[in-house]
């Protein structure tokens, strides 16, 4: 999303130069105009996975279980997991750039999510559904290092924005596509998880079959020691590291209360009379999303013509926090419908505008999927620690206000983490 020039790149290569495909002579080109559509369709198939399955079935299965522990056994299945997301995805990417590959690793980690969800579905206690998810969450996250380095690969950085407009596009629209998918299978989750299996590996089949990739240069493979230290050494980067701590920070926020939507409106929210939770989810879900696409675009379309990315990350992650406190403040339906058009406003503009920021500020151009790996840990680190924090919050405090509150105090510290960040404005 970038017009600013420094921030990424090699020595001696001037940004564009490290962001797109190498033609026959050795120049730089733009990517074909098919990959941002490719991109989308990419995105939104594991976005409706992550939000249809943790959001709605997942936690339905949980519930059937162990209804009487639903919090505490859900927030123990969703922090396990995400260790094995934080695992995978800075691996999978490191094993990506060895390759020089993108295309077969998100062929690989789509395919094999239908046989993941398979065993999801057929668990029947909490152990066996914590370990199918972990298996779930790897090769998710295998397929999601790969593909989220297609734009550092290969678009130029005057491309960018729109780039990332149609990575945070999938973000909404595969929201929509989860929660309507997971309130259409609320009663037979066995059968809406191959459904979402068969999705992400469509996706994953049309990608690899449609967008045409230029091998990189194999990378050698390095000790283990070197390759423990060259994960970490992304983070003494000064404006890496602040990009990773303001994404964590609005991140763990988010997820506190995303991961708990159902049981929110379960026991906070007071629904209309004759209106199921499920079916609740199904209606803020698409109003959260279209939310997210009006802020999505204009805020990739703004930030590139203003060449200003501090800004909307920053002013998005504040409004976030606003959005986080109504429902504190009201249990009414009226309350869950304003907060969530109010955060979808503030996490579709965030995820574009701070997404185009940070390909702007990784160190080295030809570690772009590594570094994209650690810094996805910002995404699913938080997700470790996140139910558990909610969990104990909700346990002391015997309900969910308290949860509202945190999560806004949260996001506010994630729009103050990007003001130190110096190579882009």
């Amino acid at each position: 999303m970038a017009l600013s020039s420094s921030g990424t790149g090699t020595a001696g290569a001037t940004p564009d130069d490290a962001s797109a495909a190498p033609d026959a002579t050795g120049a730089r080109r733009a990517p074909g105009r098919g990959l941002f559509p490719l991109l989308l369709v990419g995105n939104s198939a594991m976005y409706s996975l992550y939000i249809g399955v943790a959001g709605v079935l997942l936690a339905l299965q949980v519930e059937d279980v162990d209804p009487a522990n639903k919090v505490s056994n859900f927030g123990l299945i969703a922090g396990v997991s995400a260790v094995f997301a934080t695992i995978f995805n800075p691996v999978a990417g490191a094993l990506s750039d060895r390759s020089g590959r993108r295309n077969p690793w998100i062929l690989g980690g789509g395919i094999a999510a239908v046989p993941a969800m398979f065993l999801l579905g057929a668990a029947d206690t909490i152990l066996l559904i914590t370990i199918a998810w972990c298996l779930g969450q790897a090769v998710m996250n295998v397929y999601q290092a790969a593909i989220t380095s297609v734009v550092p690969d290969r678009v130029p950085m005057s491309a960018r924005g729109k780039a990332s407009a149609a990575v945070g596009l999938g973000l909404p629209f595969g929201s929509t596509v989860g929660a309507l998918i997971g309130a259409a299978f609320s009663q037979d989750y066995r059968t809406g998880y191959l459904v979402f299996g068969a999705i992400v590996a469509g996706a994953a089949v049309l990608f690899t079959a449609c967008s045409r990739e230029e091998r990189l240069p194999a990378r050698a493979p390095l000790p283990v020691k070197e390759q423990l230290a060259a994960f970490t050494g992304a983070l003494r980067d000064h404006d890496f590291r602040w990009a990773f701590v303001g994404r964590a920070l609005l991140v763990l926020g988010y997820f506190a209360v995303s991961g708990y939507q159902l049981y929110i409106l379960q026991d906070h929210t007071v629904l209309p009379d004759g209106m199921k939770p499920e079916a609740a989810v199904a209606v803020l879900m698409p109003l959260t999303s279209v939310a997210m696409v009006v802020s999505t675009v204009l805020g990739g379309y703004l930030s590139d013509r203003l060449d200003r990315r501090k800004l909307f990350v920053g002013a998005s992650a504040l409004l976030s926090a606003v959005a986080l406190v109504i429902p504190a403040v009201s249990d009414s339906w009226s309350a869950m419908l304003a907060f969530a058009a109010v955060n979808g406003l503030a996490f579709g503009s965030y995820m574009a505008v701070d997404t185009a920021l940070v390909t702007m500020v990784l160190p080295k151009a030809e570690d772009a999927a590594r570094d994209m790996g650690v810094l996805n840990i910002a995404n699913a680190g938080p997700q470790i620690v996140a139910p558990f924090i909610a969990s104990v919050i909700v346990s002391l405090s015997g309900g969910y206000t308290a949860l509202f509150v945190v999560a806004a105090v949260l996001a506010v510290a994630g729009a103050l983490a990007v003001k130190p960040i110096r190579s882009v404005r």
